[in-house]
């Protein structure tokens, strides 16, 4: 079967790790990208359109978009429509969109025939947002009997909401968030895709504990209050706060492998890639997880903290070596048994074939 993945960017290394468990799983499997992430997350097919997240484009969406789109929270959403859709804040916005799709189907095309992009069975547009914010492109597929799935990873439904000329021709919704599956009527939550095996375990600790966070967006995380907190136990107990933000993904790799500790955020959006990552290293780690999420993951290794109880939570690790070395080992099994990404991607393949999509060979059969 041949799967092509569609994303804006590859966003925290997701796209691509579908991509390659799909392949581990003997399909043909593509990634396109509309611009690369800063990061240096590992590309496929890069196409490298302009106005994407130009320091430009930045500053005319604060004047032309909607803020709440603008502003990443760490709390859930509660729309008044469910879904959330996205529509342009006001004919600036509008024309805006308009011209830089008119921009983009000019350079995408070329890259359609040189990549044969239009051979693809099934298509997955990972942030639900396809080629076009017209979503013409991606209509045009569905005419000729493409299957589309839309994965949705966070703010993308969460502030922005679905294309509705997308949304309405989505044969299939998936999200990697938890809370997500409130946010849209039809859409089947699925774990993080992660490989496990790309890390190595900590074996030893530092004199001076290392305690790491890795904010993309300090209020999105709750950082501020991590930062107090940590800060104010250096004065008590052999500890150090490593921040890590603002670098490429690998830097941000052999920073965290040296640390000891790790706090992902205090919000209710619970855990992503980057806790992924601590966890497969053996480094135990901290964060926010509502009552409901734990019931979903009742087996879970996380140390769970909120802003009222993380100076306690902290100094339960910190002062317990056992306790790091227990919950640093049930982190790594726990990322090997849930979130391995050929267990992730053959769980999609499952929903396909009960689709009637695929038969038991991996055949497309539409």
């Amino acid at each position: 079967m041949k799967i092509l993945h569609i994303a804006p960017f590859n966003m925290a290394g997701v796209p691509i790790e579908l991509v390659l468990a799909e392949r581990d799983l003997g399909h043909y499997s593509r990634l396109v990208t509309l611009s690369r992430d800063w990061r240096g997350y590992r590309e496929d097919i890069c196409l490298e359109l302009p106005w994407i997240d130009s320091p430009l484009l930045r500053f005319a969406k604060r004047f032309v978009s909607d803020r709440r789109v603008l502003q990443k929270k760490n709390v859930r959403e509660s729309p008044e429509q469910i879904p959330r859709v996205w529509k342009p804040r006001g004919w600036p916005e509008q024309k805006l969109v308009a011209f830089r799709d008119w921009l983009w189907e000019r350079e995408i095309q070329p890259s359609l025939k040189k990549y044969r992009l239009l051979d693809f069975d099934i298509y997955q547009l990972d942030g639900g947002l396809g080629f076009l914010r017209s979503g013409k492109i991606i209509r045009q597929l569905k005419q000729m009997g493409k299957k589309i799935v839309c994965c949705y990873l966070g703010s993308d439904l969460r502030l922005r909401g679905v294309i509705s000329a997308i949304d309405e021709i989505s044969d299939l919704n998936l999200t990697t968030e938890f809370d997500l599956q409130k946010l849209h009527p039809h859409i089947h939550h699925i774990f993080f895709p992660f490989d496990a095996r790309r890390f190595q375990v900590k074996t030893t600790e530092n004199k001076v504990l290392r305690i790491c966070h890795s904010p993309t967006d300090r209020q999105a995380k709750g950082s501020e209050q991590i930062i107090a907190v940590v800060k104010e136990l250096e004065k008590r107990y052999p500890v150090r706060l490593v921040l890590i933000e603002n670098v490429p993904h690998a830097k941000a790799l052999d920073i965290k492998a040296k640390c000891d500790i790790m706090i992902d955020q205090l919000g209710e959006l619970g855990y992503g890639i980057s806790s992924l990552e601590a966890l497969a290293m053996g480094i135990p780690t901290l964060t926010a997880l509502t009552p409901e999420y734990e019931r979903y993951i009742p087996d879970h290794p996380f140390i769970t903290a909120n802003a009222g109880n993380l100076k306690q939570r902290l100094i339960q690790v910190v002062t317990d070596r056992e306790y790091r070395r227990r919950k640093g080992i049930e982190g790594r099994e726990w990322v090997e048994k849930y979130h391995d990404s050929r267990s992730v991607v053959a769980g999609i393949l499952k929903i396909y074939r009960e689709k009637g999509w695929m038969d038991e060979e991996g055949r497309f059969t539409g």
